[in-house]
């Protein structure tokens, strides 16, 4: 039996991860050859969608500003929700969201870091965020017999920010949904897409700046946002705010956009990318972290540093579309996914 815990998930602010948690449950129930329990929060009790799910009601970190303070004490005092957890029947366990909580020596454990932008970019961070990110995300890189990016340039990082074996980290990518995100044959629109929450990395002030450069060239464009905590931005004219939309609503949006700009600063993977690409969508994104990795040949880049570069890279991909998206994005499913993460659970059950 696996183990996999999603007792950390964040509903208000897991963007990638959530997608990342549902897919892979999805991809395991499918195509998974060994026993699974996934183990679930009470805020989510569906999370592990078609998997053998038991809600922990032991895990109470909450939300807002209390889930750090119930994060920290399921941590360090986790002595109930380990024994919830029955570690004794499971043969390895997965931590597919990074922390280690509760932190276990039994069975062999794997940990996912999506991301280290908190060592990237510690600015981004309160005080007490970075203290907890640093301790906790250290001793579950060091308790766990695997570790598991979503991409080779996350990889990369844990091994020289930790100092890793290079053999105890794996790099498996996320996919993309084919059947639900894939072109279809409506006029693309004057609109620009950029679906990310309002958070300091996702680097909004740099693309309105840009975006007004272009558009006073060419007054009929919008730049449309979707994502959450977008009142906090001053929006400039033409652009507008969609605020959290659904899965549905969001193809609508890749499918009928002119292209998909993502400024981002830093992202473990940059799942809208690959989204974007499988519906046809072309894409100007940052040439940061791992958005080159995932894109390929198949997108404009762009200094996400500088406007001018942000601003001349929309010109490009409004003028001069990349080929390839869709061959690009297809490389990635969550089928191979699921099989790459079985072949680690059976790794780590061998040595049980």
């Amino acid at each position: 039996m696996i183990g996999i815990s999603m007792l950390t998930l964040n509903l208000e602010a897991a963007g990638g991860t959530l997608t990342h948690l549902e897919e892979l449950a999805r991809a395991l129930a499918r195509v998974g050859e060994l026993e699974y329990r996934v183990y679930a929060p009470s805020t989510a009790p569906g999370i592990g969608d078609g998997l053998e799910t038991e809600v922990v009601r032991e895990y109470r970190a909450g939300s807002g500003a209390g889930r750090l303070a119930g994060m920290a004490a399921s941590a360090f005092r986790g002595g109930r929700l380990r024994r919830a957890l029955r570690p004794e029947e499971l043969d390895a366990i997965h931590f597919p969201l990074g922390p280690m909580i509760p932190r276990l020596d039994s069975p062999p454990a794997a940990v996912t870091i999506h991301d280290l932008q908190h060592e990237a970019f510690p600015e981004f961070f309160s005080r007490t965020q970075l203290a907890y990110r640093r301790r906790v995300y250290g001793w579950s890189i060091r308790s766990s017999r695997i570790v598991i990016a979503v991409s080779e340039h996350g990889r990369q990082e844990l091994i020289e920010r930790f100092g890793l074996d290079p053999a105890r980290v794996r790099a498996i990518h996320n996919g993309v949904d084919h059947e639900r995100f894939r072109p279809d044959a409506r006029p693309r629109e004057a609109f620009l897409l950029y679906p990310a929450n309002a958070w300091p990395h996702k680097n909004h002030g740099r693309l309105f700046e840009a975006f007004a450069a272009v558009r006073r060239e060419r007054p009929e464009l919008r730049l449309v946002l979707t994502g959450a905590a977008h009142e906090s931005l001053a929006l400039p004219d033409g652009v507008e705010s969609l605020g959290h939309v659904s899965l549905d609503t969001l193809v609508d949006l890749y499918r009928s956009a002119r292209a998909l700009v993502y400024p981002s600063l830093y992202e473990g993977f940059g799942i809208p990318c690959l989204e974007a690409m499988a519906c046809g969508c072309p894409v100007a994104c940052s040439d940061a972290a791992s958005l080159p990795e995932v894109c390929g040949d198949a997108a404009v880049y762009f200094d996400p540093l500088s406007p001018d570069s942000i601003a001349q890279a929309i010109r490009d991909v409004l003028d001069r579309p990349p080929a390839g998206g869709t061959e690009r994005a297809a490389q990635f499913t969550w089928e191979r996914c699921a099989r790459e993460h079985d072949a680690v659970y059976r790794e780590l059950a061998a040595h049980l």
